[in-house]
């Protein structure tokens, strides 16, 4: 035990658990996702206008459904 120990506030085991605490990142790629869903690669969309549109109407669903959620969920914070 160390004399930090004894002068502490804290347990020694809060110390402990606050840095045993781990933040997940997940890194969010929107056309990735697209991507994966459309079954295309980044050279199709590069080289072939049909599916580069393709791709575009499914990346603009895409935010255009991220933006009605948070639309919602801030109309239902709103009305708690």
């Amino acid at each position: 035990m160390s004399l930090y120990s004894l002068f502490n506030p804290r347990s020694s085991r809060a110390v402990e658990l606050d840095d045993a605490r781990t933040e997940h990142v997940m890194i969010q790629r929107p056309l990735q996702r697209v991507l994966a869903f459309t079954r295309r690669s980044i050279d199709d969309v590069v080289n072939d206008p049909i599916v580069r549109r393709e791709v575009l109407g499914y990346y603009k669903l895409y935010r255009q459904i991220g933006r009605a959620v948070e639309v919602s969920e801030l109309e239902r914070q709103w009305n708690i």
